[in-house]
């Protein structure tokens, strides 16, 4: 890979990652609602996740999925599903969680890596990375190192929504306010996929 790609990657990457989507809305919310430390596991799921979505994209799966459009759409359906139930749930949020509240609790590591594979806009940020740089004469080392630049890039874009939440805590500690921020951040969610349905 040439200077000129990586450098055009590393764009790539900071501008998608660090951009309004699913995953950064659900982030800004768990910031608000459960604060910085909580959320850790969240933003580290999401870097996971998105790294072996990643891997696979790079390594076939895309091609499976544009040999077998029902596949796909299948996976949009599960995918969409998943989404407004999470959109339901924050808009429906009345409190902020704290840390002795077992219904209350921010997305697991778990949660938010498995997310990953059925977040609409991290299917498209993957195939078009793949497609764009994968280099064909070595592409198992071009789909690690995008994986890696990636993996550099995501972390430190995705905590900075979860810290803007953190700023908010104090302005949302008002039940009114936290309950049009929540509702909100549901409705946000729910419209990133609009891209989908097209």
């Amino acid at each position: 890979m040439t200077y000129e790609t990586l450098v055009a990657l590393l764009v790539y990457a900071f501008v998608t990652s660090i951009t309004p989507g699913p995953n950064n809305f659900m982030l800004l919310a768990s910031g608000v609602n459960f604060g910085f430390v909580r959320t850790i596991p969240h933003m580290c799921g999401i870097g996971f996740g998105f790294f072996t979505l990643l891997m696979g994209v790079g390594f076939g799966l895309g091609a499976i999925l544009t040999a077998f459009p029902q596949l796909h759409f299948a996976l949009k359906v599960l995918g969409g599903t998943y989404l407004l139930y999470l959109a339901w749930k924050i808009a429906m949020s009345r409190k902020m969680g704290s840390g002795g509240d077992e219904k209350l609790r921010p997305m697991s590591f778990v949660e938010a890596s498995l997310f990953q594979w059925v977040n609409p806009k991290a299917w498209v940020m993957a195939i078009t990375a793949m497609a764009l740089y994968q280099d064909a004469q070595n592409p198992y080392q071009s789909v690690l190192l995008i994986g890696l630049v990636f993996a550099l890039t995501n972390f430190p874009s995705v905590s900075t929504w979860a810290a803007f939440g953190v700023g908010l805590r104090g302005f949302l500690s008002n039940p009114v306010r936290l309950k049009w921020f929540n509702i909100a951040m549901g409705v946000l969610l729910a419209a990133t996929l609009w891209p989908m349905l097209k």
